[in-house]
């Protein structure tokens, strides 16, 4: 479990966290848990979610168990600096669907001395990384990388697979969408899927 920097809070500093994983495998859960011990602490704190997620109320941050916080919802990434005055800890909910200066925006409150938690998607369906959850990482204080649990194998699942059709890479994930999956899991689907696509060429 991750524990709070024990750093002194009467002198801002700043660092990026960054929570990653599959479908369903509690990163929103996590992100809220994180804010809401800041909270206790008395400190000041935003969260932020992009517009593009539409699946819960416009202002809340809601997790797969129906955990849920207030947020703001926004279009662009650096619309966050103009709603950050006064704030010491900023939450991100969805980082994968920002535009890419999220990772610019994150490093920059980071650097003025605000705590920045990022709660997104490591992998879209095909098991390609997000290049805005890859960079986050990479320029992170602390990754905590979450896992879902294997309906399959019972083992631990790092993949998110695609029950539908959609080749599309963004579509927002609902139980009935997506499965969590082990990589042996993933891979044989995976294969069965190249397969009847070949056998119908």
């Amino acid at each position: 479990m991750f524990l709070e920097n024990t750093l002194n809070f009467n002198k801002q500093t700043g660092w990026i966290e960054v929570i990653s994983g599959s479908m369903f495998s509690g990163k929103t859960e996590e992100l809220i848990r994180r804010i809401r011990r800041a909270q206790y602490a008395n400190l000041n704190v935003i969260i932020f979610k992009p517009n593009l997620d539409t699946r819960d109320k416009k202002n809340k941050v809601v997790s797969h168990n129906d955990t849920a916080i207030k947020c703001k919802t926004i279009k662009k990434s650096k619309e966050i600096y103009k709603k950050v005055k006064d704030i010491k800890v900023v939450g991100v909910d969805e980082a994968q669907f920002f535009d890419e200066s999220i990772v610019e925006v994150c490093n920059t409150l980071a650097n003025e001395g605000i705590r920045v938690i990022v709660a997104g998607l490591d992998m879209d369906y095909k098991g390609v990384p997000f290049k805005n959850m890859a960079n986050l990482m990479a320029t992170a204080e602390y990754v905590t990388k979450v896992h879902a649990i294997c309906p399959k194998t019972g083992g631990l699942a790092q993949y998110s697979y695609r029950k539908t059709k959609s080749k599309k890479r963004i579509l927002l994930g609902r139980g009935d969408e997506y499965m969590p999956l082990s990589r042996e899991a993933y891979f044989k689907k995976s294969n069965k899927k190249t397969k009847k696509v070949s056998k119908k060429k």
